[in-house]
């Protein structure tokens, strides 16, 4: 099991998180999404590494973006 946290902007209620975690969720091996809307942070836990791009790509699908440096 692996877990990695990112640093999402734009976030700002209930539906943000439930838009970034049906995207997120799509990626293969993804099995739980937990988004902090206040801290913005999303925590990404899967059954091996995810690519951070694809990561990126999805929580960009649901209107929002990953922080990057």
């Amino acid at each position: 099991m692996t877990s990695t946290e990112y640093t999402v902007r734009g976030m700002t209620c209930g539906h943000c998180a439930s838009a970034v975690t049906e995207e997120v969720t799509k990626i293969p091996g993804v099995t739980d999404v937990d988004v902090d809307v206040a801290g913005g942070r999303v925590t990404v836990r899967s059954t091996g590494p995810v690519p951070d791009d694809a990561v990126a790509a999805a929580v960009d699908e649901a209107g929002y973006e990953v922080v990057t440096g």
